[in-house]
């Protein structure tokens, strides 16, 4: 069995990428090999590949999220079988190739009405939404959630989880185009354009109060605008930088009361407990038709044309790689 893989020579651009071919090893104990039908992409990709988030040693293998079928299981395996469906997202990261071994205990069975793609796309994100929404912070009936790149996709899953749970969300958009997308997913208010007055729109949307929790993947300068939009011991959440690094923050600016959280994701999937609590949780929401859009696919030798696109912001919704 032959592999295509794809190798990150060291932090960089898209450059540092090239793609080889070589042979798959068989699983080891506790492990089952997997063959990829879609590889999931992430702005977290971009962090690995730039350096901003370093690989322990290069060359390196970036990717957080797959799924697929079991190609082969290894000794002390019993809980899958050869042409199980089922998807993985997390640490270690090493997804960018066509087979994979990994730790059985990270693999989860995906139902029938769950397809590969969908899994991929939707998975990491959704696991992200999940830790975002009940963890961080409890988002309920009457939450008032203002969440950025609201057409994107971890910002349309996040607002089609957030009104399932029947919250009010505002979310921001770079486009008219996107607005409708967000609209669709059912977003009740809409901060349009990219020279918004993001902070005076939610206290309008709000009657002056702002919203509970802001949920900030663009960094940058908008960080201090969604701790600005949100009310007194509400809390500002950052989990990116999509515009760039967040300069610092006054810490007068959480006056009076005010909170802000950075988790990660991948520091929560790193205990197993934990992960596969969120995992099963988003492969939940899944089924209930949560799930991230998907606005583009690329073969996986085309990595760089993926990237590309996935920092132009072009795309509304996942980017997909196909093996």
């Amino acid at each position: 069995m032959t592999d295509q893989i794809v190798w990150l020579n060291a932090p960089g651009d898209i450059t540092q990428f090239h793609v080889e071919h070589h042979h798959c090893e068989p699983p080891g104990d506790g492990e089952i090999t997997i063959r990829h039908q879609a590889i999931g992409t992430n702005f977290l990709d971009v962090y690995h590949r730039k350096g901003i988030y370093p690989m322990p040693s290069y060359p390196a293998v970036i990717g957080a999220e797959a799924a697929g079928v079991v190609d082969d299981v290894g000794p002390g395996v019993s809980l899958f079988q050869k042409g199980d469906r089922v998807a993985y997202a997390g640490p270690p990261v090493g997804a960018y190739r066509s087979t994979r071994n990994i730790a059985a205990e990270r693999a989860i069975k995906l139902p029938d009405a769950v397809s590969a793609k969908t899994a991929a796309s939707s998975l990491l994100k959704g696991m992200t939404a999940y830790m975002l929404l009940k963890k961080t912070y409890n988002v309920r009936a009457g939450t008032q959630v203002l969440i950025h790149a609201a057409a994107g996709g971890l910002g349309s899953i996040l607002v089609r989880w957030a009104r399932s749970l029947d919250a009010t969300v505002i979310g921001t958009v770079g486009s008219s185009e996107k607005a409708a997308l967000a609209a669709s997913y059912g977003a009740d208010h809409l901060i349009v354009g990219r020279g918004a007055d993001i902070v005076a729109d939610v206290k309008r949307l709000t009657d002056g109060l702002g919203v509970d929790v802001a949920y900030d993947g663009i960094g940058g300068d908008t960080l201090l605008k969604s701790i600005r939009s949100v009310r007194p011991f509400g809390m500002a959440v950052t989990i990116g930088q999509a515009a760039g690094a967040t300069p610092p923050v006054p810490v007068e600016e959480l006056r009076p009361g005010k909170a802000l959280c950075h988790p990660s994701i991948m520091a929560w999937c790193a205990d197993v407990g934990q992960y596969r609590e969120a995992a099963l949780a988003a492969v939940g929401a899944m089924e209930a038709g949560i799930v991230s859009q998907i606005g583009a696919e690329y073969r996986l030798a085309d990595v760089a044309k993926a990237h590309e696109e996935m920092e132009s912001g072009r795309s509304a919704g996942s980017i997909l790689l196909i093996p």
